[in-house]
């Protein structure tokens, strides 16, 4: 049976971790029914058990997906991978740890019925409580940078669970390029630039010990990366096609070309099927079995549209 939901687990150094996080899930994972549920490990390039544990917990399901990046190339890379390999209509990012409680994942699926994304928020009360008052502080702190470089007015920007339409999250996974902590406020950034619709829901959570953030250190870099959004260039190749074309043609032409993870934004003039930004070579195959045409395109030109995984 097909995948309905694909969460997707970035993963780093965190076999001691693991199964505390298994036994979190392990209950909603019944109830969300195994047989169309997708999980999909990400070993960012870890240099302990991480890939073995993760087999053993979780390869007994009927859709199991494990992928090791051969370097740790960091969170928000390990993300957009799995996002390209998901197959359910609708996508969970979450933490090893599951910190935040899968309880509330069949909440984010409902809720993605009628929003393309739905990040967790920790929020109470107006800030987030962690663990010590030094990484609330400056949690806080940065949050206000976030909300002021992304525009986006959630408070919880750096929660590590977030659910996507598979379409939309395709278009953030391929326009994305922080690959660190702050790949989750560019998510934020281009769900803005792109326009689309973002509702959160409270989730409830355990600051749990181990966490591989450091405040200092993390942050300063993170906060680079912000002031950078503005000024990248998010322009990628892409087919331009007729406005109706077949999705099937597509997903035919690309298999042909070996490339995957795709998505087709759609408007009432056009359809542009978007590529990753080194996937030129296969575009123009694809152009040339499909009539298309292949060019480039920005924020400007992809904002606004239907977004739909190949």
């Amino acid at each position: 049976m097909a995948a309905r939901t694909s969460i997707v687990i970035p993963a780093h150094n965190e076999a001691k971790r693991l199964g505390a996080g298994f036994a979190r899930l392990a209950p909603v994972l019944k109830e969300m029914d195994p047989s169309v549920t997708e999980v999909i490990v990400i070993d960012d390039g870890s240099s302990d058990e991480t890939l073995r544990v993760a087999h053993d917990l979780y390869g007994h399901l009927p859709h199991a997906l494990f992928v090791q990046q051969p370097t740790n190339l960091g969170k928000g890379a390990a993300v957009r991978l799995g996002i390209a390999l998901a197959t359910g209509s609708y996508v969970i990012a979450a933490d090893a740890d599951m910190s935040i409680d899968p309880r509330h994942f069949p909440e984010i699926v409902a809720a993605l019925a009628t929003s393309n994304l739905v990040p967790g928020s920790r929020v109470v009360h107006g800030h987030i409580e962690y663990d010590s008052a030094l990484r609330t502080m400056a949690g806080g702190v940065f949050s206000q940078l976030v909300r002021h470089y992304t525009g986006s007015a959630l408070r919880d920007t750096q929660c590590g669970c977030k659910g996507f339409q598979r379409g939309p999250a395709r278009i953030l996974g391929l326009l994305g390029t922080i690959n660190g902590y702050a790949a989750d406020a560019e998510v934020l950034f281009l769900a803005n630039q792109l326009g689309l619709s973002v509702n959160p829901i409270h989730v409830t959570w355990d600051d749990v010990g181990g966490s591989q953030v450091r405040v200092g250190r993390d942050s300063l870099a993170m906060i680079r990366e912000l002031r950078g959004l503005a000024r990248a260039k998010y322009v990628n190749p892409v087919v331009e096609l007729a406005p109706d074309v077949d999705p099937g043609a597509i997903a035919e032409a690309a298999r042909q070309v070996r490339i995957q993870g795709l998505v087709v934004a759609r408007a009432e003039r056009d359809a542009l099927l978007v590529l990753p930004r080194d996937g030129s070579l296969a575009g123009l195959s694809i152009a040339n079995a499909l009539g298309g045409k292949l060019a480039t395109a920005g924020l400007d030109e992809l904002r606004a549209r239907s977004y739909e995984a190949v």
